[in-house]
């Protein structure tokens, strides 16, 4: 009997370590990672698809860590629109400011700002003249050739 509580006991705190360096592990486990995020369709109803797009960014922020990441966001053809609804609703703009102070950046396409003559200063949410890249699948291409983890969401 005194065996088996010694074994139980033994197993049981195994079981508490690898569950302490679980934690401990999560950030050693997946290191600095540089990502990037490709957003270019609509967020439908409510901006659905654009909120579930932003929670996994948080959620890889979460697992990773703020300070192992690099990511960057590119909006190009609807994809843009993210932060034209953000201009007017407080949940997005919540959660682009919240996911901007966490390293991850948002980067906007020339090529859909001019056809489609759309005002990155009056017509979307935070978007300053160095976000604004001349492609966004070239930036895209670019940015995978630097050794970003390419993502769609």
């Amino acid at each position: 009997m005194k065996f088996l509580v010694s074994v139980i006991a033994a197993g049981a705190m195994l079981l508490a370590a690898s569950w302490a360096s679980n934690d401990v592990a999560a950030g050693e486990r997946y290191g600095k990672q540089k990502v990037v995020y490709h957003i270019n369709y609509e967020g439908g109803p409510d901006d659905k698809r654009y909120r579930g797009a932003l929670r996994n960014i948080q959620n890889h922020i979460n697992a990773v860590g703020a300070e192992n990441m690099d990511i960057k966001v590119i909006l190009h053809g609807n994809g843009v629109s993210l932060l034209k609804s953000a201009k007017l609703n407080q949940k997005l703009q919540s959660t682009v400011t919240s996911l901007k102070t966490q390293n991850a950046s948002f980067h906007v396409c020339s090529n859909t700002l001019k056809g489609r003559k759309i005002s990155y200063e009056d017509d979307l949410f935070e978007v300053f003249e160095e976000d604004i890249v001349p492609s966004g699948v070239a930036e895209l291409s670019h940015l995978q050739q630097q050794g970003y983890t390419y993502i769609k969401p």
